[in-house]
């Protein structure tokens, strides 16, 4: 056999992934104007087929013996001789949330999975792929925590499916694949991705669904629009449509030209006005054919009175709730920086902890600030800030504007808000003399509200360091949520009572009907608003 090239190297093992001869070329190195012709060229060559045919047989055998490890593992399980490891699954602390949801029950429907992929539970041993099958998930991409419900998917067995956990727990990268799986596997279903926002849809769901047609070898299949936001399965016509709940008509408008929705999918459920909005799309959009399936996901929200918390503690008996989080996803799927980071806030704030990454709702009621302390603090201290943050929030009667300035102690994770400047019915050549009046120098970075540019053209013509704060979908969510995350907020109400007032009475937005959602009122928030915009370049920054 003569040696082929690097490239071809490349390409054999980038088609062994997935064996997608276009992709493959792609990742090798290949023009994407030429890869769809190199790629199949590629295969007809009979240096590289005799390496894949050498290869896939390599696989073969591997898998064999993955099989055979399978079913000694069920067999194990199934006798009780391996009760101390089962847990090992779905990794370290894994918790037993109910009868159904068991860490012995994850490892089993993990194994079945795998046996399905092995074609070991109907007789035969074979591990290729049936082109007459319906298309099912590569295990490899399925995390340990889904694996059941994965197979309950595939069955049939529920109509909802909610989804709930930590930080980095894979539930939506686990939704978005079942969402393309589903799709191939029912040629008249079509499928509506939502969010409260419709402005956070690209970055979030959108691209999350790319990513999982991508990681499944589908790319020449489907075809992505942004203007409409849609994905289309070229082979059937069938939709992946993307919309706002904050946006009634577009929603009443959302019709398939063919087949049905018989997907939908809530993504950051807890941000929606409870189930009766949620519950009125599913009744506008579910229209016709026998089969419909509904996924529900979020990160569980701090206070345990909010709406979707309680929604999940209601049995209803055709919706299958599953809770994970990151421990029960491969480390090497997250990365190194993600799980130090993780480890670093359990050891400095276990609550943070328990919230963020394990999904744990340990909050009692309405309070977004939690974490916020009075606390004087003195000349002394402020003398040794060497790392001073100024934010500012324009406003004009009955919105006030309003300064601070704070001091991050990165070590400690603590935010020390130590002056305020507040004021109603003045100019900006009046706030901007209150400023220099205090002591604010034109080397102070100011960074301010963007959507005044003409305010922050004056100051600048003034003299003042001031920038623009960079605003864009979610901005405000991850902002708020790195500074609940923090271990405390110290505020001196006597130098800062204003702000004292606005972090210690703030709360959660609410239904008509009382109900704790999670969004945030634009409403008494200016001096929060300053500190989000003097602290953007630290929570900005990636792995904060």
């Amino acid at each position: 056999m003569r040696t082929i090239t690097e490239k071809q190297k490349r390409f054999v093992d980038e088609y062994l992934i997935d064996l997608n001869a276009t992709q493959a070329a792609i990742r090798a190195g290949y023009s994407k104007k030429t890869a769809h012709v190199i790629g199949p060229e590629n295969l007809e060559k009979p240096d590289i087929k005799q390496q894949i045919d050498r290869r896939m047989q390599e696989i073969k055998s591997k898998r064999t013996a993955d099989a055979t490890e399978v079913v000694e593992t069920l067999t194990a399980i199934m006798r009780g001789e391996m009760t101390e490891e089962v847990p090992l699954l779905c990794g370290e602390g894994c918790q037993e949330l109910s009868d159904k949801n068991t860490a012995v029950k994850d490892r089993l429907k993990a194994a079945e999975l795998l046996g399905k992929r092995y074609r070991l539970f109907d007789g035969d041993e074979t591990t290729e792929q049936d082109a007459t099958a319906p298309f099912d998930l590569p295990a490899r991409l399925i995390a340990p925590a889904f694996a059941g419900v994965h197979l309950d998917v595939l069955d049939g067995a529920h109509t909802e499916y909610v989804l709930d956990g930590g930080r980095g727990s894979a539930k939506s990268s686990f939704i978005s694949l079942e969402v393309i799986s589903l799709i191939k596997n029912n040629p008249d279903m079509n499928a509506l991705v939502l969010r409260k926002v419709g402005n956070t849809l690209r970055g979030s769901v959108f691209a999350q669904i790319l990513w999982a047609i991508g990681a499944l070898g589908l790319a020449d299949e489907f075809e992505a629009t942004v203007s409409p936001m849609e994905i289309t399965r070229k082979a059937t016509g069938q939709k992946i449509l993307f919309r706002g709940a904050d946006d009634p008509l577009k929603l009443k408008s959302v019709k398939p030209v063919h087949g049905y929705i018989g997907i939908v999918w809530f993504e950051e459920l807890d941000q929606f006005a409870g189930d009766e909005e949620c519950r009125s799309i599913q009744q506008s959009a579910i229209r016709g054919g026998d089969k419909a399936y509904i996924f529900k996901s979020f990160n569980p929200p701090k206070t345990k009175s909010n709406w979707a918390n309680r929604y999940i503690e209601v049995p209803k008996e055709k919706r299958l709730v599953n809770h994970s989080d990151y421990r029960s996803v491969p480390a090497k799927w997250l990365g190194k920086t993600f799980i130090d980071e993780a480890e670093y806030l359990k050891e400095i704030n276990p609550a943070a902890y328990e919230h963020e990454y394990l999904g744990i709702p340990n909050g009692n009621g309405g309070m977004v600030f939690e974490n916020a302390v009075a606390e004087t603090i003195t000349d002394e201290q402020i003398a040794l800030f060497d790392r001073v943050l100024n934010g500012l929030d324009w406003g004009y009667y009955p919105d006030p504007w309003a300064f601070n300035r704070c001091h991050f102690d990165a070590a400690r994770r603590t935010l020390y808000i130590y002056d305020e400047l507040h004021a109603y019915k003045k100019g900006n050549r009046e706030t901007a003399d209150m400023l220099l009046e205090h002591g604010i120098t034109f080397d102070d970075r100011i960074t301010a509200d963007s959507e005044d540019p003409k305010s922050i053209a004056d100051y600048k013509n003034y003299g003042f360091y001031c920038r623009g704060a960079e605003k864009g979908p979610g901005s405000v969510d991850y902002s708020m949520k790195w500074l609940q995350s923090l271990v405390r907020i110290v505020i001196d109400p006597v130098r800062c009572p204003d702000t004292w007032a606005e972090f210690s009475q703030y709360e959660y937005e609410r239904t008509k009907d009382g109900e704790i959602i999670s969004g945030y009122p634009d409403a008494d928030n200016h001096h929060i608003d300053a500190v989000r915009y003097a602290t953007e370049q630290i929570w900005k920054r990636r792995g904060q």
